[in-house]
């Protein structure tokens, strides 16, 4: 009797095995394999506020890309960075690793190496070699970064039999999001007008790349003036074209609407990047990605990462209350729909998991501001840097102390001190008092004090997340708000403020549960809920946490 028991419950849990549950379908696989969508896809719109999804809503098109998202999908609209510097590579490594500058390492899109006692680019790699061009634009590599990316993490759970591929202009923005095991990352060569790579990756481009290059789209664009996509004065959102605080990126016969770029053609190929037409161009690349490379094609779950670096460029130069910004916004709607289709033909809708951010935000240009009667103004970095090295080598005695100032900190020259036996705490004292008493600092101090500094938490958190020792300096700089480092045009980003450090966080496709999350939530989140909803590992540096309130059925 025991036998027959025994033979029968063997037959009803192997037979509960062989059965797929309904509850796990896939989309990648066979049907008893862990629900996965078939292609992740990520887009970073480099230097997007989190207002501008809604500064323009009434402007975006039913059918465009921004409506789209926040009614189908899951707006995170308490989305902010953790840590500062806010700027491009810290921002775009941070959204795929899930991590802090302070566990990744890329405390900036350069810095001054303590240890190698120089500059450093964020993603420089001089053990490799461009692929599709000899300039230096191809020595390139994620090698600084020191943790894994969701998308590492990704190539690992498939043991390396999908795909991961990274998109921008710039070559960082491409780079750092797809991760140390990608099968491609491609970013824009300004000397030449075409994509290219680096042999950290490959040894010669795809066909496809070079068909692609060889369509010259650049100069394509180049013969298409780039004029307002509605009538100039329908854009009440904006401060009136030409104002004097504004930058001039195609020189000072282009001051206003409309621009004719003509003059760039056969030359000028980095001028794309300050128009719209750079996203379109890098857009146009992503298609081509997806078509050639299949993704979402080889039974695996693939990742691609887009970054669209116009917007940075643009707002720089324009600033977000220009009509150049709005223009740039609501002809990125009109693009964003249109790839979102060009998604739903290629991979199938429902079978892709899509999410939109930015890798930081940015300040109105001081002389808006100053036009307005609110507070802001400049800091120029520069000129205080020499007026700062001038005065320690009247005291001290050594030319030079101040190495870098690199991401609002005050790198010095330990190894010169030490010769001269030289106290760094008499020097970073003397720093913090000049700094102290200029009108566009709110406060400076020596960073291995940062714990016993009086600051606000949310301050504190933040330099804190973003000191990384080697690749730091000795005195952090505490801008006002409003103010900004550079000179009478233009404007950046960087500081602590919620108009550099609130950023869009909004998800849609794939398992996503349609809605809004009002609660706070980090740019470290997307890589966890990422890990969370595919059901593999967190990055190695991963501090985010899962934003549950997104997935439908988590």
């Amino acid at each position: 009797m025991k036998l027959l028991l025994l033979a029968a419950f063997s037959l009803f849990t192997s037979t509960l095995v062989a059965q797929p549950n309904k509850k796990v379908t896939t989309t990648t696989a066979t049907s008893n394999s862990i629900a996965r969508p078939k292609l992740v896809v990520g887009f970073v719109v480099d230097q997007m506020r989190w207002d501008f999804l809604y500064r323009y809503y009434d402007r975006y098109q039913p059918n465009g890309g921004f409506k789209r998202i926040l009614s189908q999908g899951n707006s995170c609209e308490n989305t902010f960075i953790p840590y500062t510097p806010t700027v491009t590579a810290a921002g775009h490594t941070c959204l795929y690793t899930g991590s802090v500058p302070s566990i990744h390492g890329i405390t900036g899109n350069a810095w001054y190496d303590n240890l190698q006692q120089r500059n450093v680019y964020c993603s420089e790699d001089n053990t490799v070699t461009g692929v599709g061009s000899n300039s230096n634009n191809g020595k390139m590599s994620p090698r600084n970064m020191l943790t894994t990316t969701i998308g590492d993490e990704l190539r690992l759970a498939t043991n390396f039999r999908n795909k991961v591929i990274g998109i921008a202009l710039k070559d960082r923005g491409a780079i750092l999001p797809a991760g140390h095991s990608a099968n491609a990352a491609y970013w824009y060569d300004g000397t030449n007008g075409i994509f290219i790579s680096s042999t950290y990756y490959m040894q010669q481009l795809p066909q496809w790349v070079q068909q692609f290059n060889q369509r010259r789209l650049v100069d394509s664009f180049y013969k298409t003036p780039w004029n307002t996509l509605y009538p100039i004065e329908t854009y009440v959102q904006s401060t009136k074209d030409k104002q004097a605080y504004e930058a001039l990126p195609f020189g000072k016969s282009l001051e206003q609407f409309p621009y004719d770029l003509s003059a760039n053609i056969g030359k000028n190929y980095w001028n794309i990047a300050n128009t719209p037409y750079g996203n379109t161009l890098t857009l146009e690349m992503a298609k081509s990605a997806v078509i050639h490379e299949q993704l979402g094609r080889s039974g695996f779950t693939d990742m691609l990462c887009v970054s669209l670096s116009s917007t940075d460029y643009i707002g720089h130069a324009f600033g977000p209350n220009s009509i150049e910004t709005e223009d740039t916004y609501l002809r990125l709607d009109q693009e964003l729909g249109a790839f979102l289709n060009f998604l739903d033909a290629q991979v199938g809708k429902g079978n892709y998991l899509f999410f939109l951010s930015a890798d930081h935000g940015v300040a109105h240009v001081p002389g808006f501001l100053q036009a307005n009667k609110l507070p802001g103004g400049t800091y120029d970095d520069t000129k205080a840097m020499k007026a700062m090295n001038d005065s320690l080598k009247a005291i001290f005695g050594i030319d030079q102390l101040i190495v870098s100032d690199y991401n609002y900190q005050i790198t010095l020259n330990e190894q010169k001190l030490d010769s001269a036996d030289i106290e760094l705490e008499d020097v970073t004292n003397w720093i913090i008092k000049y700094l102290r008493k200029q009108p566009a600092i709110a406060n400076a101090f020596a960073i291995d004090e940062m714990m016993e500094t009086p600051l606000n938490e949310k301050q504190k958190s933040m330099f804190a997340n973003g000191y990384f020792p080697t690749r730091c300096g000795h005195v952090q700089v505490i801008l006002k708000p409003g103010y900004v480092e550079g000179k009478n045009t233009g404007t950046t980003h960087g500081i602590w403020s919620p108009y550099d450090s609130h950023i869009p966080l909004v998800w849609y496709g794939w398992g996503i549960k349609p809605g809004v999350t009002r609660r706070e939530t980090h740019m470290t989140d997307a890589a966890a809920t990422i890990a969370t909803m595919l059901r593999i590992q967190m990055p190695s540096g991963c501090v985010g946490n899962t934003i549950t309130e997104v997935i439908n059925n988590p």
